[in-house]
């Protein structure tokens, strides 16, 4: 009608999201288990920073915690074992507009996935890793996880694990190219949220370990040191996790580390004698695969046929 504003010709109306905006079904996690936390911890960060749904986007494997996309109100994609970070490579690759989460466990990303967890770390592509690592297959009934320690008895090791356990933090700061390794635990919320706030402002790959409990099968793991903080260590640093002076009386032992070092970084991440907590490596100047894949985005459908179609004839005989 003239003389009328048509929806279309409209403005976009302001938005102000909310917490219920980025909460999916009912999670079906034990009770007690930890990615309760770290879930509550993303659905705030996405509320905080207003990331739209509709360009939020969580990608998994297999595992407990990676029933996550089912339970973010956000794009999602629930992928096979081990391959969270390929797909989420992909992704990034031809959508840098959006926010992208990959949420992956100890043996999704440390066993099945360790290939695609190598490349993806040295391609850097903006995202944000959280590994779960309750230090058992949780999913599958208690088996022991590439992170399991020494001794710890499963399904498969009835009296005991026989070898050492992997470490994610020092086999990632031994990737070439590592941008951004960090580590939290999910019974203190609050530096979990302000690790992951910092992850995803990380123009690059950043990858954060959370260590977490799993009530079931690994009943008790991490109670020694919830009942005696001394057993952890938080890194501070201007450049590291910011956490307020209230979070900051929760450890009884600080360290100032600079995460531009990267030496002193992985002897941190190889301590055993506490659990380092915080910011350990923080490259911003690291290469991006992802920029080279932006190449060519913009092309119109018919130049890209064109392109394809000189790229098929070179291999005319």
């Amino acid at each position: 009608m003239f003389g009328v504003e048509e929806d279309w010709l409209a403005e976009p109306k302001p938005r102000c999201l909310v917490l219920e905006d980025y909460v999916g079904l009912t999670p079906r996690w034990c009770p007690g288990c930890g990615d309760h936390s770290v879930l509550g911890a993303l659905q705030r960060l996405a509320r905080d920073e207003q990331l739209p749904p509709e360009q939020t986007v969580v990608v998994s494997g297999i595992g407990c915690s990676s029933r996550f996309p089912h339970y973010m109100k956000t794009y999602g994609f629930h992928g096979l074992h081990g391959r969270p970070l390929p797909v989420a490579c992909g992704v990034r690759a031809r959508r840098p507009d959006l926010h992208l989460f990959v949420v992956t466990g100890d043996g999704d990303c440390c066993a099945i996935g360790t290939a695609h967890w190598i490349h993806a770390i040295r391609y850097n592509m903006k995202m944000t890793v959280l590994l779960l690592d309750n230090q058992i297959y949780g999913l599958t009934k208690a088996q022991t996880s590439p992170t399991s320690r020494a001794g710890q008895k499963s399904n498969t090791h009835p009296y005991g694990a026989t070898l050492e356990p992997l470490n994610p933090l020092t086999v990632t700061l031994g990737i070439a190219n590592a941008s951004f390794v960090a580590q939290t635990v999910d019974w203190n919320p609050p530096h979990v949220y302000a690790t992951l706030r910092e992850a995803h402002r990380h123009e690059g790959l950043a990858f954060v370990r959370i260590l977490q409990r799993c009530p079931h099968y690994m009943e008790g793991a991490w109670d020694a040191l919830q009942r005696d903080p001394t057993g952890a260590l938080l890194l501070t640093h201007p450049d590291g996790i910011p956490v307020d002076d209230a979070v900051a009386r929760t450890f009884r032992n600080c360290l100032e580390h600079d995460p531009a070092d990267l030496k002193a970084g992985r002897d941190l991440a190889a301590r055993q004698d506490v659990v380092p907590i915080g910011l350990f490596y923080r490259n911003r100047a690291a290469g991006r695969y992802d920029q080279a894949t932006a190449a060519g985005l913009g092309m119109s459908a018919s130049v890209r046929l064109k392109n394809v179609q000189a790229q098929i004839d070179r291999f005319l005989i």
